[in-house]
């Protein structure tokens, strides 16, 4: 389906599948309880759950948000990317309550998919889209999958190829403190370089999306830092293997990026073959390893 197809649907409230280079979203205008209120629906997410509003531009994101001088060398140094600003909001009308979960801040995103792109660009708004999947199910970094998961609830599906980065975006808040609220590809370390330290997130988790402890879970129970699966397990691994069960590589050659990318499709694919359980190596937690982990120590249901 077009663009031109997917813009329309937005101004008309319904939802599309928006492909971005982190996962596939779910996407409606932000400005639209009613159309936000379609988004919770179809993922059955807790509405106590902010939402990322997505912009075409800088100069879209200053409208919505207060974007002081830190944000705006973050978006210089990060946009478009995988990179998350919380900061206060401006314009209450041009992101819903409902969006930010009543919160006086509103966290936005400039994607570089240049499909996603074109429909934010083409709408004008800002658009909320949350990962396209069920709530705590593996996100989605296929059209397939996010059709699998939640394409009785568009109007259009848009198919822009596998997400290349796999794993939602890094959050920071930018309200007081800078603190980094969820790990992604853009590192806390390539953070700190622009704006110096980070501090801890502390109380304000409830403001980034993705912090529920039993997040992006498969039906079958997650097993991480396994070196040897127990029988039976669906083995999602980081290298070679010896074990003799189903094996699903994450990174043949151990390289975290193409681990990242692979994640939420593994994810799948082992859930797919209702195991027992599902095992998974252990990941090197530097870089997009700190993102990967907290993914997947989320699916086993350990962070709160």
């Amino acid at each position: 389906m077009s663009v031109k197809a997917a813009v329309a649907a937005l101004r008309n409230g319904d939802l599309i599948h928006l492909p971005t280079e982190t996962v596939y979203g779910l996407a409606a205008r932000a400005d639209d309880p009613a159309a936000v209120v379609k988004v919770f629906e179809a993922k059955g997410r807790p509405r106590f759950n902010p939402l990322i509003v997505h912009i075409g531009s800088v100069e879209a994101a200053d409208i919505i948000g207060v974007m002081d001088d830190r944000a705006r060398a973050l978006a210089r140094a990060f946009w478009p990317g995988p990179l998350t600003l919380v900061v206060p909001v401006r314009d209450t009308a041009a992101a819903c309550d409902l969006a930010r979960a009543g919160l006086d801040s509103v966290a936005l995103r400039l994607p570089a998919h240049t499909l996603a792109l074109e429909v934010l660009r083409g709408f004008g708004g800002g658009v909320v889209a949350p990962s396209a999947n069920r709530s705590g199910r593996p996100s989605p970094t296929t059209q397939a999958d996010a059709f699998e998961e939640t394409g009785t609830a568009v109007t259009v599906s848009l198919d822009g190829g596998a997400c290349p980065v796999g794993v939602e975006s890094t959050v920071v808040s930018l309200l007081g403190a800078a603190r980094y609220l969820r790990a992604g590809a853009v590192t806390r370390a390539q953070i700190e370089a622009v704006i110096g330290h980070l501090a801890a997130d502390e109380a304000e988790g409830h403001r980034s999306p993705g912090r529920l402890s039993l997040h992006y879970a498969p039906d079958a129970p997650v097993r991480i830092d396994v070196e040897v699966p127990t029988e039976g397990a669906a083995y999602l691994a980081f290298g070679p293997t010896a074990y003799a069960g189903p094996v699903i590589q994450l990174s043949a050659t151990r390289d975290p990026a193409e681990a990242a990318a692979n994640l939420f499709r593994a994810l799948r694919e082992a859930d797919r073959l209702k195991p027992p359980c599902i095992a998974i190596a252990p990941i090197p937690e530097n870089g997009i390893g700190e993102a990967i982990n907290d993914r997947i120590r989320r699916a086993a249901g350990f962070i709160g």
